[in-house]
Parts: C-alpha cells; structure tokens; sequence
C-alpha cells in the first residue's frame, strides 16, 4: 500500500469500516480530509469527539441524544401514541417524513431464532414498562416486512393484548411509483391482501 505512515492506515482502515465503504473510497475520503484540514479535518474531528462525549441512548424510547430524556420523549406537544421501532434509523426515517407526531420506542434489534435473539435481548421489557403508566392511545408496529419483522410483530401484539391499547401496523404492499411487473410475489400477496375500497 502506498507510504503516508501508520497513522494515516490507521484512518484509511476506520473509515472502511463504515458501511458502504471500502478501502479505495476511504482512502478518498481521507485524502479529501487531508486537502483542507482546517476546514474539513479539524471539524470532523471536533464533532466526532462531541458526539462522543456527549450523546447516549434515551433510557426511555432508545433515541440517541446529547440530553436525556430525549428530546422526542421531552416534547409535550407530541401524541400519547407509541411507534415501536426496530433501530435509530428507522425512528429518524420516520421523523424525516414529517407526517408522525407522537413517540417512539427502540427496540434495539428483532427477534431471530437463527440469530439467537430471543425477547430479553431487545427493549420489549422496557416498551411493557413505559405502558404500565397511561395514557397511551394507540401503539403503531413499524416492523421491516422480513421473517424476523413479521415474527417481532406478532410476539408484540399477544405481549401487548392484556394492555387494552389499539395497535396497528404500517401498511405493506405495492410502493408508490412501484410497476407490478418488478415487485416480487411476497410484496404483491401483500399488497392484495391489504386492499381497501376506492
């Protein structure tokens, strides 16, 4: 590999670690860094070093945040309704829409037999807890449409039946600008059974 010493390897080799990265695209990205260090370099690496003083999981909902509780879980304004959420990810897709104005709760992962995940290793326990204390009007499961959704899905729906709260699911099915020709057969099952009147 070309010189420039260990310390920079060792960053080149970091940065290929992220996803959707590899060696060549980090290697860009550091040269890239390296052009302009005070305004490029230096930042990065003042905020990465915040971030990591400071941000932490919500103890509430799994939200990562600087303040606790989350500034989600915080916020008065928001609905007494629950979107139960596989990953931060999600949750921030979500909130990106700007069309949901209620809370959230992580779970942290999905229940995989293959995996060895069983219920005490995602934040089902904490998500029973948070409904111990009403008022919760509704609970939204925002399962990914895999085996391992579906099966998350349907233990949290006999968990959450005692509880007395509606629960509903994101609709799955054919994707807006989506030809039918494409879509895979599980995704058009799907969507027919999911139909509603016009």
């Amino acid at each position: 590999m070309p010189g420039g010493g260990p310390e920079l390897e060792h960053l080149i080799g970091l940065f290929a670690r992220l996803p959707g990265l590899g060696p060549r695209s980090a290697r860009r990205i550091v040269l890239r860094l390296l052009r302009e260090p005070e305004q490029r370099l230096l930042p990065l690496a003042h905020a990465i070093q915040s971030v990591a003083a400071t941000v932490r999981a919500c103890t509430r909902c799994g939200n990562l945040d600087s303040v606790e509780p989350c500034s989600i879980c915080a916020d008065p304004a928001r609905e007494a309704r629950i979107c139960v959420v596989e990953s931060v990810a999600d949750l921030w897709a979500l909130e990106r829409a700007l069309i949901y104005h209620g809370r959230y709760h992580v779970l942290g992962g999905l229940l995989s037999a293959l995996a060895g995940r069983g219920p005490e290793d995602i934040a089902i326990a904490g998500l029973l807890a948070r409904l111990a204390t009403p008022p919760t009007q509704e609970i939204i499961l925002a399962m990914p449409a895999t085996v391992e959704g579906a099966a998350t899905g349907h233990y949290l729906m006999e968990k959450l039946k005692p509880f007395s709260i509606p629960v509903s699911r994101l609709a799955q099915g054919v994707p807006m600008g989506g030809a039918l020709e494409v879509l895979d057969e599980g995704t058009l099952a799907t969507a027919l059974r999911a139909r509603r009147p016009a």
